[in-house]
């Protein structure tokens, strides 16, 4: 912005921003801020600065409130309507000739900026709930999620566009540069004014066991499982052999209520259904139940080296909030010579896989965004093949190897924080590494990769130096790594590498932050449903 311009903004506005500096921030916060400070902070670096201080002024005269979250309100509405126009833009979008994956990308843009549109518009409905000195940090925790995810779909759909035409990526990168710097600022801004040392939960001590029935089954639905052979009354089942009342899950998933709030259960019979499965993000509170690992399999072979991006490549894809998934294979054959090929993606917040094995090569389980907790699943393949920006705990887990190609070196971990305000990351307690091949905890995949390693097991294959570089000195010193209390033959700390993000954590009370109560809100969601966990750690 010019200095003509900037001088025309404070001439404008100076009754404007003296009427807010006598803001009262939260009680949480160290610092004493005026309004000035919140508005400027909003816009700081914003491209359109002119336009983002117009928008956060009327935003806040129609507000009529000078706090803090007024201020917190108008930039999430500012937000909106940047990710609104990004949308319309992209839409508009007319070349001659492009790429499949360039019109696969495109589509992936437009549907990743609606996440973005959901994300905030549910940050601004929980605003609401927020009053000064409110104790209960499942708000925090919410926001928290919901900010770090909508920061993130634009990197995603960034990535679609790579090895294409560069005309194209500048014209959707300069469509989403707004947007993407706007809510980094909203969720930093956030961050400064609601930060607090965690609050015990309310809920009562730590649990490793399983409620009778969740809280969603109704009192009939807890008589019928008390006598059904399957140990779950169910909405739909779906069968190959016609005995059921689909054939195939995506039919089942196509005729379910959508925006439900009670939980729909979809029982798929043992069998082998080779479909993709694209579960939209209207459709909220699904349970896949299946026959088990192994006996009930969902398969395909998208792969990038058929022109899919990586977001489009999976073979199972859901996105709407509450999604569980229990006894069943996700998988995707495509090999490894077709290098991104995921078996299972994952955009749904609060969801959770119980017995579940997601199988592949490259990319295999992408934990894309949100908060995910898997229990007693298994998870195989090659290069970063669980990776993406979720906020992801996976308890009593079993990590296998498979062979990669030629020069390749096995990595388990790809996570992809961008933002030091994000509450995202991976933590793996007491879990399984089985190696068959030399293997790497991780490497980083963005600026501020976070990934822990909590009481599990290592086995001899796991490399002496643990962790790999993405290239040169990229993130060393921005990442956070941890290992606590892990054993077996590749657990040994003595190799290990020593850059400035590695940590060997020694006390409880920071292997506890990455816990399922503390990292993912476990205590809030997670009783509900019926899937046994580990609130804190079980040593």
């Amino acid at each position: 912005m010019s200095f003509v311009n900037f001088l025309f903004i404070l001439i404008l506005l100076p009754s404007f921003l003296q009427a807010l500096s006598n803001v009262t921030p939260s009680p949480s916060t160290q610092q004493t801020l005026n309004a000035q400070d919140l508005v400027m902070q909003a816009c700081t670096g914003v491209e359109n600065q002119n336009s983002c201080l117009w928008n956060m002024r009327f935003g806040l005269e129609k507000a009529g409130s000078s706090h803090a979250n007024s201020v917190l309100n108008a930039a999430l509405r500012t937000s909106i309507n940047e990710a609104r126009l990004a949308i319309d833009a992209i839409t508009k979008f007319n070349a001659l000739s492009i790429s499949y994956r360039e019109q696969v990308a495109i589509e992936d843009c437009k549907e990743l900026l609606d996440f973005s549109v959901s994300e905030l518009a549910w940050s601004l409905a929980e605003m609401k709930k927020i009053r000064a000195g409110d104790n209960d940090i499942s708000y925090e925790g919410n926001l928290k999620a919901w900010l770090s995810a909508a920061l993130s779909n634009q990197d995603t759909c960034l990535e679609g566009f790579e090895g294409t035409d560069r005309h194209l990526e500048n014209f959707v990168k300069g469509s989403l540069k707004q947007v993407t710097q706007l809510i980094g600022n909203v969720l930093a801004l956030y961050t400064q004014l609601h930060s607090m040392p965690f609050k015990a939960s309310r809920n009562g001590t730590a649990t490793n066991s399983i409620r009778e029935f969740p809280e969603w089954l109704t009192e009939g639905d807890q008589e019928l499982l008390k006598i059904s052979s399957l140990g779950v009354h169910v909405d739909a089942i779906v069968s190959l052999d016609g005995s059921g009342h689909y054939r195939t899950i995506t039919e089942a998933i196509d005729e379910a209520p959508s925006h439900s709030n009670r939980r729909h259960i979809i029982y798929v019979k043992q069998g082998v259904y080779r479909e993709n499965i694209d579960m939209k993000k209207k459709k909220t509170n699904i349970m896949l139940v299946g026959d088990g690992i192994g006996k009930t399999v969902v398969t395909g072979n998208r792969n990038f080296m058929q022109g899919w991006t990586t977001f489009r490549t999976a073979t199972v894809a859901v996105s709407g909030k509450g999604f569980i998934a229990r006894d069943m294979t996700f998988r995707n054959t495509a090999g490894p010579q077709n290098h991104q090929a995921v078996a299972l993606r994952v955009d749904s917040d609060q969801s959770a896989f119980f017995r579940c094995s997601m199988e592949g090569y490259q990319d295999t389980l992408y934990a894309h965004s949100l908060r995910q907790f898997y229990r007693e699943c298994e998870i195989y393949g090659t290069i970063d093949y669980i990776f993406g920006n979720g906020a992801a705990v996976f308890q009593k887990c079993k990590i296998y190897t498979r062979v990669p190609l030629p020069l390749q070196k096995v990595t388990i971990t790809a996570h992809g924080r961008k933002d030091p305000h994000q509450s995202t990351g991976f933590s793996i307690q007491d879990s399984f590494i089985l190696a068959t091949q030399p293997t790497y905890l991780g490497r980083p995949w963005k600026q501020f990769s976070r990934t822990v390693f909590i009481n599990t097991y290592m086995g001899g294959l796991v490399q002496p130096r643990g962790w790999l570089e993405w290239y040169g000195n990229f993130a060393l010193s921005t990442l956070w790594y941890g290992e606590y209390r892990n054993y077996g033959p590749g657990a040994s700390l003595s190799g290990r590498i020593k850059w400035p993000g590695y940590h060997i954590i020694r006390d409880a009370a920071t292997a506890k932050f990455f816990t399922a109560g503390h990292f993912i809100d476990g205590m809030s969601w997670l009783p509900s449903t019926g899937i046994k966990f580990t609130e804190g750690l079980s040593n």
